[in-house]
């Protein structure tokens, strides 16, 4: 049977739910470019918070879209890389990045021109 991803039960909600999150977005196009330790990866992206940055790499890496190497260091160091189906995926999303800085300006005038008028209507 053929996947139905308006079926609220098709698997395929669950990758799309993966993509739709900008933190996963974000860890996958940095990964892309070199393995990065945890506090690594909390430093570059501003604004995860720590609990969030684990859920999302545990999220991340049991999708098979990332993988988590120990490093056997006192306290342990751990490194996250992405795996090939990781590069896919971010190559996937990465023109998504390029349409949101092409079209930054065009979509903040889109909702000052919007807000200004439900303030207009609701005068």
């Amino acid at each position: 049977m053929k996947p139905d991803v308006y079926a609220a039960n098709c698997p395929t909600r669950q990758i799309l739910d993966r993509v739709g999150d900008k933190w996963a977005v974000l860890i996958l196009l940095l990964l892309r470019e070199e393995p990065m330790r945890f506090n690594q990866l909390r430093r570059t992206i501003e604004g995860i918070s720590q609990k969030m940055l684990s859920q999302v790499l545990k999220s991340l890496e049991r999708d098979g879209l990332i993988k988590r190497h120990a490093i056997a260091t006192v306290p342990v160091t751990v490194e996250y890389s992405i795996t090939q189906l990781g590069l896919t995926l971010a190559a996937a999303v990465d023109p998504l990045r390029d349409w949101a800085e092409q079209n930054l300006k065009d979509v903040l005038a889109a909702q000052r021109r919007y807000d200004a008028q439900q303030k207009d209507e609701a005068a």
